[in-house]
C-alpha cells in the first residue's frame, strides 16, 4: 500500500478529492495543512452534517493506491490538469501493513447507557453487569450509542419503560435504528421506524434482525399522516429540522403520551420551546451532557 499526499488550496480540494477517485485511490482523505501551528484553523459541524467547508485553507489531500506506480501515475495526471497548477505533490510513500480491521475495531469500545444497559459491538464481550445489550457496530448511518445525545435518548428509554410497555413507539430520523431497538428492547408492543435516508431504512432493519426485536422501517409516509396515536414519540436529529417538523411531530403523540427529541445545543432550548408551545406541547430539559440536551415534553391525557 501506498500513499499519495498533495498540498492543495481550499478552492480545489474537492476536486482533487474527486480526481483521486476517479484515477482509482482506495481511499482518499483531507487534513489541515497547518494542523499544530498558531495558524491552525477547526472546522466544526454538527452530528450527521456536512463540514462548514469542503477544507482548509490549505489542505494536504491523502490517497491510498495498491503501489508506487499506481500513485506516480495518478500523480502525474493529476497534475498534468490545467486546473491543478497550485496542486503539489508533498510525499509518495509506503504504508506500513497493518491489521487495519483490527485498528478499526479497537476504536469502539462497549457503551455505558445506564449501569445494566450497554451498547456492545459485535467483536466485544458483553459487559458482566450488562441485563440489556445492544449489539451494534458503527456504519453509515447516524447513531452508534457513542453521540450524547444518543446516550441521552437511550437512558430516557431505559428509566421511562414503564411508560410505553406494550405500546406504540415512532423513532422518526431513526439512522442506524437504535432508538427503536432500544424501545423493543424495553417492552414497547409496535413499533416504527422512519428515516428520509433508504440506507438508514435498510440498515435499521438489518439492526433489528441482528438484536432479535420487530420494528417496522420505512420512508416517513409508511406511518401515514399524523392521528395522535404514539404515546412515544423518539426524534433524535438536529435543531432545525425538529423545529420544522413540529407539528408532524406533536400531530402524531397520542393522549398522555410523552415526546422525546434530542440533537439540541443548550442555546438552542427557547427556539424549540417556542416553536413547539403552538402544538400544545410544553418542552423541559430532562437531561444534559456535553453542552447537549434531552427536551421532553407530556401531552395532557
Amino acid at each position: 500500500m501506498v500513499e499519495l499526499s498533495l498540498l492543495a488550496a481550499e478552492s480545489d480540494v474537492e476536486t482533487v478529492s474527486d480526481a483521486l477517485m476517479e484515477l482509482e485511490a482506495l481511499a482518499v482523505s483531507v487534513e489541515d495543512a497547518d494542523a499544530d501551528t498558531e495558524v491552525e484553523h477547526a472546522l466544526f459541524g454538527e452530528p450527521g452534517m456536512p463540514a462548514p467547508k469542503a477544507g482548509w485553507q490549505r489542505s494536504v489531500v491523502k490517497a491510498l493506491f495498491p503501489d508506487e506506480a499506481a500513485a506516480t501515475e495518478a500523480a502525474t495526471l493529476l497534475l498534468a490538469q490545467e486546473w491543478a497548477a497550485d496542486v503539489h505533490v508533498q510525499a509518495i510513500a509506503p504504508v506500513p501493513d497493518e491489521d487495519w480491521v483490527r485498528l478499526t475495531q479497537s476504536q469502539f469500545a462497549p457503551v455505558e447507557i445506564t449501569e445494566s444497559f450497554w451498547i456492545v459491538p459485535t467483536w466485544h464481550e458483553a459487559p458482566a453487569q450488562a441485563e440489556t445489550v445492544i449489539r451494534l457496530d458503527p456504519g453509515l448511518a447516524f447513531g452508534t450509542g457513542t453521540h450524547p445525545t444518543t446516550r441521552m435518548c437511550l437512558r430516557w428509554i431505559a428509566n421511562h419503560a414503564a411508560a410505553f410497555a406494550g405500546l406504540r413507539v415512532l423513532d422518526y430520523g431513526c439512522g442506524s435504528g437504535i432508538l427503536a431497538i432500544g424501545a423493543a428492547k424495553f417492552g414497547a408492543g409496535e413499533v416504527d421506524a422512519v428515516d428520509i435516508d433508504a440506507a438508514a431504512v435498510q440498515s435499521s432493519i438489518a439492526n433489528a434482525q441482528a438484536n432479535g426485536v420487530e420494528l417496522r422501517a420505512g420512508l416517513p409516509q409508511a406511518v401515514g399522516s399524523p392521528a395522535g396515536g404514539y404515546p412515544l414519540v423518539l426524534a433524535n436529529i438536529l435543531a432545525s429540522p425538529l423545529k420544522l417538523l413540529g407539528p408532524l411531530l406533536a400531530a402524531h403523540v397520542a393522549p398522555g403520551g410523552h415526546l422525546v427529541l434530542a440533537g439540541i445545543l443548550e442555546r438552542q432550548a427557547d427556539e424549540l420551546r417556542a416553536a413547539y408551545a403552538p402544538t400544545g406541547l410544553a418542552l423541559d430539559v430532562s437531561d444534559r451532557e456535553d453542552g447537549w440536551i434531552l427536551m421532553t415534553a407530556r401531552r395532557a391525557a
